[in-house]
């Protein structure tokens, strides 16, 4: 973690005390080559060190919509697929990510690609038989705006072709994507408001679909501001003095959650706070 996931952990954690609701950790560990088991007890020990508390899910599946670690949900996200398929909205895309990237410049300012088609069939619904060779499996977008309102920032309207195209719903090499994933989860386990950084605000409207496709109510976003370092880059694992283990040794918990609600523009203050106690303050605000 790094000071950028701490914003968003706490402001979603506030949101949630603040309205009553329940907080639920979910261990997003899609990725085999990224994910380790003690990535995830590191995180838990983070938001325990910050007092952030959570009433379901981590590593221990606490509640009833375990299990709540998405590298064990794999046979829920096969049968979300296959509803999917059996609609005739998929299609294998044996493109590499070398072609894609050589075929196409990014799109606005984000650095993301938007899928040629170049596998996609010549009219949909189809039912496309899988190649022998290893593919991805894409899911077919049309030439439809997406609204929606963002607690955030506010309507907004996204066109799922233009914005978006076609997009992966399960890796070459197997892995499940995150889209998929998360609509599939946030259904099951009942969530009713994401919050997180404004970098997945156009994923939005690719969930939004999924949600509509696969019959569950869309929660409602929250996109966050994203910090930046003092280059005017966003924050990531390189930048290396806002990053938990150096901020753990050189800060209390109350510094660091004072900070981010500064940051925040949450009180003017930079006395240390625990979490608790700013909870307490903005109930009495």
């Amino acid at each position: 973690m790094h000071l950028g996931n701490i914003y968003a952990a706490l402001m979603s954690w506030l949101s949630v005390r603040l309205k009553g609701g329940s907080w639920v950790l979910r261990i997003e560990d899609l990725d085999p080559q990224r994910s380790r088991r003690e990535y995830a007890e590191l995180l838990e020990d983070d938001l325990r060190w910050l007092g952030l508390d959570w009433d379901e899910g981590g590593l221990d599946d606490i509640g009833p919509a375990g299990p709540y670690s998405q590298s064990r949900r794999g046979h829920i996200y096969q049968q979300a697929l296959d509803r999917l398929r059996a609609l005739g909205l998929t299609y294998p895309c044996t493109c590499t990510r070398a072609d894609i990237m050589a075929t196409q410049a990014p799109h606005q300012s984000d650095g993301r690609v938007i899928y040629a088609g170049t596998c996609r069939p010549a009219s949909m619904p189809a039912h496309v038989p899988e190649p022998e060779r290893p593919h991805a499996t894409r899911l077919y977008v049309p030439d439809r705006e997406i609204r929606f309102t963002d607690l955030t920032y506010g309507p907004q309207t996204l066109n799922l072709a233009r914005d978006c195209g076609d997009f992966v719903l399960r890796r070459a090499d197997g892995a499940w994507a995150y889209q998929l994933a998360v609509v599939v989860d946030d259904a099951m386990m009942g969530i009713t408001e994401v919050v997180r950084g404004a970098d997945l605000l156009l994923s939005s409207a690719q969930q939004i679909y999924l949600y509509e496709l696969l019959g569950y109510r869309a929660p409602q976003f929250k996109h966050l501001p994203l910090i930046c370092n003092e280059s005017g880059q966003r924050l990531s694992k390189r930048d290396r003095s806002l990053a938990m283990d150096v901020l753990r040794a050189e800060h209390t918990p109350g510094q660091v959650i004072a900070r981010v609600a500064r940051m925040a523009n949450l009180r003017d203050s930079d006395t240390p706070i625990s979490a608790r106690d700013l909870l307490d303050y903005l109930h009495k605000k």
